[in-house]
């Protein structure tokens, strides 16, 4: 039970009130990456993207030409269990399209 101003006078010797502050931290992020490889093609990297992180075409043409020319590019930020879930997501998605394409995951 919360002790309230006028429950102060109530209060014996010795007594302290106590305000319990609970400080709320926000999750870690994490970094969700595309890897390059030399088969899959930069139009279905464009497409998982726009499909599956919700980049504009531009957007998602720069983070692929990126992806080509350093060997990986960031896609995103999330926390750990959409992160888990978009690698997941993206995994299956390009080996049903017959990708390799690589997706990985790490702590911010």
């Amino acid at each position: 039970m919360a002790t309230h101003k006028s429950d102060k006078s109530r209060q014996g010797k010795g007594q302290v009130a106590v305000r319990d502050r609970t400080k709320l931290r926000r999750p870690p992020k994490y970094k969700v990456f595309l890897h390059n490889d030399d088969y899959t093609t930069m139009e279905f990297v464009v497409d998982v993207l726009t499909q599956f992180f919700d980049k504009g075409r531009t957007d998602a043409t720069r983070i692929m030409l990126h992806i080509h020319h350093h060997g990986l590019g960031l896609a995103g930020l999330y926390p750990h269990e959409i992160a888990e879930t978009k690698v997941a997501q993206v995994t299956d998605y390009a080996l049903t399209h017959e990708h390799p394409l690589k997706v990985t995951m790490e702590k911010d």
